[in-house]
């Protein structure tokens, strides 16, 4: 009888068979409104994937990484995801209104769904009043905030435990964030360029570990902690010697990576340390893809130094026709590329109208260049009348992939341009008109 128990034991043994492990989530869904040819990307992380969607909109695919937090895109729209091993999580939307048609189903429907609404909230959040306020009510907002968000996420039933504690962290760091704006965003929004906060506002921040990687990995408050951190240490730092090595000594190559990418804005046209900052970069970054796109960018910014010749346009004037930069030889041009979805642009339309008004009868040309894509032509031409913008108003052929806007090496808009009446470059990266140094370099070119 043991001989045989021992034999059914053995045969069970090398019967049964250990279940494979799942190290993937199966995402599919459907998107309204979409057209032939477009795709969503799901990255986070080092991870990103490329999802082709079907003619009717619809897409399916495995997404082999780890469990944690990521971000679909689809163009400018995106959603928050959490990931986990095992879920087969189906997503619908339009995108007409991606957000709000936002609508799960399927396994870690539950967390993504709080997610959803979480950034929906958010994008609800009047941004410019909350900083606007003074220092004792803006401590006392972001602290509510903070609260509603944990009794949000107490409230909702079935978050497994993981999700629990990253999302404290999350709403943590997302206070921390909000404090550390306050100095630099509160003057601006306020228009109280000589403000100083308290001593103590800050002190909150005096803890932060800002260099990791982990969290770096899964939370965007945290990556602009660590950013705005870094980025005030430079900007701060005269020589620019100290922050660099501080950059440069970091454990997490990820952030040293993101940091790199930061940096390279820096080089532009207008800096005169182009040279140092791109091999301090070369040193510390570990991306190729941002290597190559680096030494691309600087080697076009040697063609961008006063003196030389302009990269030239030949657009769509608003008034009809088309309008070339040889076209307008003989004066001098400050051109304005920017675009109507641009906050900073929109912002900028009263200093230049003003500054149109003063030198309308100089020898001068103004010259606005939206880079809109071709869908929001009517928008473009609606924000001109109603806005009654001036000076001359002229569309890119593609965007921002126009030859000029790349010509000019055009990461960021607004960005100003000032030419010479025989085509050549004055300044590739000019003041602002806001800025009292544009009537400063008029005034030595005796405009």
């Amino acid at each position: 009888m043991k001989k045989v128990l021992l034999l059914i034991a053995g045969l069970a043994i090398f019967s049964c068979k250990t279940e494979p492990k799942i190290d993937y989530t199966v995402l599919s869904g459907k998107i309204e409104n979409t057209k032939k040819g477009d795709t969503i990307v799901v990255s986070g992380g080092d991870f990103k994937q490329k999802i082709a969607l079907a003619e009717d909109g619809t897409f399916s695919d495995k997404l082999v990484t780890d469990e944690g937090y990521y971000t679909l895109f689809y163009g400018r729209n995106r959603a928050a995801l959490y990931l986990t091993h095992g879920d087969s999580l189906h997503l619908t939307t339009d995108k007409l209104k991606f957000n709000n048609a936002l609508e799960y189903s399927g396994t870690g429907t539950t967390t993504n769904t709080y997610l959803a609404k979480k950034l929906s909230e958010a994008g609800n959040l009047n941004f410019r009043a909350v900083y606007a306020i003074e220092e004792a009510d803006f401590l006392k907002k972001i602290e509510e905030m903070k609260s509603e968000a944990l009794d949000r996420l107490n409230n909702t039933k079935d978050l497994n435990e993981v999700f629990v504690a990253l999302e404290k962290k999350s709403i943590n760091y997302e206070y921390l964030a909000n404090l550390m704006r306050y100095p630099s965003y509160h003057p601006y929004f306020a228009k109280k360029e000589d403000y100083k906060v308290s001593e103590d506002l800050l002190k909150p921040l005096d803890n932060v570990d800002y260099d990791n990687e982990e969290d770096f990995r899964n939370f965007d408050s945290y990556q602009q902690l660590v950013s705005q951190h870094y980025m005030e240490m430079y900007y701060n730092d005269s020589l620019k010697a100290e922050s660099l090595k501080s950059i440069k000594g970091l454990k997490s190559q990820n952030i040293k990576n993101a940091l790199a990418g930061e940096l390279a804005y820096g080089i532009s046209p207008s800096n005169e340390d182009n040279e140092k900052l791109f091999g301090t970069i070369k040193e510390m970054a570990k991306d190729e893809k941002l290597l190559k796109e680096l030494s691309e960018k600087y080697t076009k910014i040697q063609k961008l130094v006063p003196g030389k010749t302009s990269p030239t346009f030949n657009y769509e004037n608003h008034a009809g026709g088309t309008t070339s930069l040889a076209d307008l030889k003989g004066k001098y041009v400050y051109i304005d590329v920017w675009a109507t979805w641009c906050g900073p642009c929109i912002e900028e339309i009263p200093s230049l109208k003003k500054v149109e008004k003063d030198y309308h009868d100089k020898n001068i040309e103004f010259v606005s260049i939206s880079i809109d894509q071709k869908g929001a032509y009517e928008t473009w031409k609606n924000m001109i009348k109603n806005k009654e913008l001036g000076g001359i108003q002229l569309m890119a052929d593609s965007a921002e992939k126009s030859k000029f806007v790349i010509d000019y090496v055009i990461d960021g808009i607004p960005r100003f341009i000032l030419i010479d009446p025989e085509g050549n470059i004055v300044n590739a990266d000019a003041p602002r008109p806001s800025s009292p140094k544009l009537i400063e370099l008029f005034n030595e070119l005796k405009i």
